[in-house]
């Protein structure tokens, strides 16, 4: 019918021609009135700046069927006309969201009657926008190998989710509409949380189902934030890993501002240098491996330097000056000198694939101060899913693991190849591969490590299965799953006490970040980064 002139009459059950809504309101037919059909939506939404009626209002009009990007509606609306008002629709039950369900539901009443679960909130601060799910969704390659069946899986978990939205159409709303209140420091909506009693009208707009709630809606918290994870008893060694969300400190005296990444403005970098101190001392590690880090050498005016006196006098940094490579961001090994000691030179792969791009990895070996067995910390970061400049074999195969599969499977087989060919120390432990991976589980860059030797500690404790991953690194698109790892070596892996991730990161809302400045977050280790740090409790 799209192009031909109707005329049409319903109960208004939801009004968004606000400043900032839609332009419009939704009109649903009557109860008692519908065709029965169970296949068709009994409502529209009419796409109108006229004033007449308010929701619980019968009313009559004339209008043209238009499809726009993929809503239904009436557009040039005459002859518009308040009946007096009428009992609103009850709302419809919404049993499952997947799309062939939810079109005959389009514009109409409807109520939640079990939770959703909150997997994404990109969206939140930009356009009042969180995404539901029946539960929390894991990446397919997590669990399952690259290829057909994890493709086919991450189609259904695309199929399987809705936004709640918030009815208007504002870039940036203040304040931001969820959870209801607002979201600051201390209030705030993580992914995992659940939202129950959802009543409004099913919406669609965007390239994306909605649900816009016509009052507001029970949040819950099912996945609260936790303090950092206490240390174990007896003698170990703490070795935490963390990207650090493009740390870069300008020229270091202030200025420098915008950087080509991280902070634009001195101000804002002082937040995410207080964010990433608070989010790094409080597990209080004894040696800490970093990714995306400044690569602009080590002097006094170095982010490396200015990060390392943040964390206190009792820290110092490993120095590779000349091997750090090209790239604008390098990994980086701090560690505390009061309790553990660096044992011969710093090492970095700068050979094969990280020969003229790339980030190098890093490796030194470290002893305790009680003069235990020695340990070589090795820290990876390697190349990005993005697919810019992607070629040939590097474009994505579709099979779940993006863009640069095949050098990231390159530069694993080159570290593995690199690593068996360093001396070791006295009295050597094993080497614990601790960084940045840019992998989920199954991908095939992290096969050559498993074919080595190397275990993923935190995979080891606690594995991922389809609907459970509860020390994921990173949210992506609605699905979490691990990008960064501790592999241990096979010699290592029984002396590891215990292998886990701090969710303080990947789960809540990007609006908490260094570049929100919303209240509350300056002091705050929450959202300090955009992955979940790894901790590994090692016995020496």
């Amino acid at each position: 019918m799209v192009g031909q002139q109707v005329t049409v009459e319903g109960v208004l059950t939801l009004d968004s021609r606000m400043d900032g809504g839609f332009s419009g309101f939704y009109l649903q037919q009557a109860d008692g009135e519908t065709d029965n059909n169970p296949d068709t939506s009994e409502a529209v939404f009419v796409y109108t700046r006229k004033s007449a009626g308010a929701p619980g209002d019968r009313l009559r009009l004339t209008g043209t069927v238009k499809e726009f990007h993929g809503l239904t509606e009436l557009t040039d609306i005459r002859a518009l006309t308040a009946c007096g008002s009428a009992p609103v629709p009850k709302a419809r039950e919404l049993k499952q969201l997947h799309p062939d369900a939810l079109e005959a539901l389009e514009n109409m009443r409807v109520r939640t009657t079990r939770p959703l679960t909150v997997i994404s909130s990109w969206n939140l601060a930009r356009y009042g926008e969180l995404t539901l799910a029946p539960g929390d969704q894991v990446i397919p390659t997590e669990y399952l190998e690259p290829g057909p069946q994890a493709r086919q899986t991450a189609k259904q978990n695309r199929q399987h989710r809705i936004r709640l939205d918030d009815a208007r159409s504002v870039r940036q709303p203040d304040p931001i509409p969820w959870p209801p209140g607002g979201l600051t420091g201390s209030s705030t909506v993580r992914n995992g949380d659940t939202v129950h009693g959802i009543s409004g009208i099913l919406d669609y707009r965007f390239g994306a189902w909605r649900l816009q709630p016509d009052e507001p809606p029970v949040f819950k918290t099912a996945n609260p934030r936790v303090p950092a994870p206490s240390r174990p008893e007896g003698p170990h060694v703490r070795i935490m890993t963390m990207n650090l969300e493009n740390y870069f400190n300008g020229d270091g005296r202030g200025n420098g501002f915008p950087t080509p990444r991280g902070a634009p403005t001195p101000g804002l970098f002082r937040i995410q240098s207080q964010k990433l101190t608070a989010a790094l001392r409080r597990p209080d590690p004894d040696i800490i491996a970093v990714t995306e880090l400044e690569n602009d050498g080590y002097d006094d005016t170095s982010a490396i330097a200015q990060l390392t006196a943040a964390m206190g006098p009792e820290w110092e940094f490993v120095a590779t000056p000349g091997a750090d490579g090209n790239d604008k961001i390098r990994t980086a090994l701090l560690y505390r000198q009061d309790r553990v000691d660096v044992e011969g030179a710093p090492r970095r792969l700068s050979s094969g694939p990280f020969r003229k791009q790339g980030r190098p990895p890093l490796a030194q070996t470290f002893r305790p101060k009680n003069r235990g067995l020695a340990i070589r910390v090795v820290v990876p970061h390697l190349k990005s899913k993005s697919c810019r400049n992607a070629n040939a074999a590097n474009r994505d195969r579709n099979d779940g693991q993006g863009c640069y599969a095949q050098r990231r499977s390159k530069s694993a087989r080159a570290l593995v190849s690199w690593l068996e060919q360093q001396p070791e120390a006295d009295g050597f432990a094993g080497t614990l591969i601790t960084g940045d991976f840019n992998s989920y589980f199954r991908e095939a860059p992290l096969q050559p490590l498993k074919r080595a030797g190397f275990t993923s500690m935190v995979h080891h404790f606690h594995p991922c299965k389809a609907h459970t991953c509860n020390h994921h690194t990173f949210r992506y698109k609605g699905l979490k799953g691990s990008l960064d790892y501790a592999f241990a070596s096979a010699s290592l892996v029984s002396r590891v006490i215990g292998a886990r991730t701090w969710a303080i990161n990947a789960d809540e809302p990007p609006a908490l970040g260094y570049k929100a400045n919303l209240p509350g977050i300056q002091t705050s280790p929450w959202r300090a980064s955009d992955h979940d740090p790894v901790i590994t409790d090692i016995q020496l």
